[in-house]
């Protein structure tokens, strides 16, 4: 699914990939339609941990450190890519994202050494001070939860994840 041309988006920050999938869990629980959905992190490539990604029959499968995390929301989100991005590395981003960042690849839309995720949150319409504090988080280590939808979607979401998420709508 490609995002609306000019989406409303809301974003999250969670520390661990046990946190972020514990909050898609909780969405899908409280109903929120998990094609608005899409979760960005990095996987790493080591001799030790070889990730594998590989779309079957509209169902991507993963292996490596982290198959088990993403493979289980692989079976939630809709849409998803595996990429080694310049600046950040090993992604895997899984939801409607996936499109947004592969169009920035394949686009005009980066340049100058940012990255495509930089490029992609940028398209999406997220403020430049935003898109450096999510990419750096990214780099951290961390994932990000990004909700493609109307404030009502967001307010959902927001109900839903309570305090255990701060989501903060970033581009209108």
């Amino acid at each position: 699914m490609q995002p609306d041309h000019n989406p409303e988006v809301a974003i999250a920050i969670f520390d661990t990939h046990e946190l972020a999938a514990d909050a898609v869990q909780d969405l899908q629980r409280g109903g929120l339609d998990m094609k608005r959905l899409s979760i960005v992190g990095r996987d790493y490539h080591t001799d030790e941990h070889v990730i594998g990604y590989f779309n079957a029959g509209d169902r991507a499968r993963f292996f490596g450190k982290y198959g088990a995390f993403w493979g289980a929301l692989a079976g939630v989100l809709i849409g998803s890519a595996f990429l080694v991005v310049p600046v950040v590395g090993h992604l895997v981003i899984l939801g409607p994202f996936a499109t947004t960042v592969v169009g920035a690849l394949e686009g005009a839309v980066i340049g100058g050494g940012v990255s495509a995720i930089a490029g992609a949150l940028s398209a999406l319409g997220v403020p430049k001070n935003s898109v450096l504090r999510y990419e750096t988080a990214i780099k951290a280590d961390k994932y990000l939860l990004v909700v493609h939808g109307d404030e009502t979607l967001q307010k959902q979401a927001r109900d839903i994840l309570g305090a255990r998420a701060s989501l903060e709508t970033v581009a209108a």
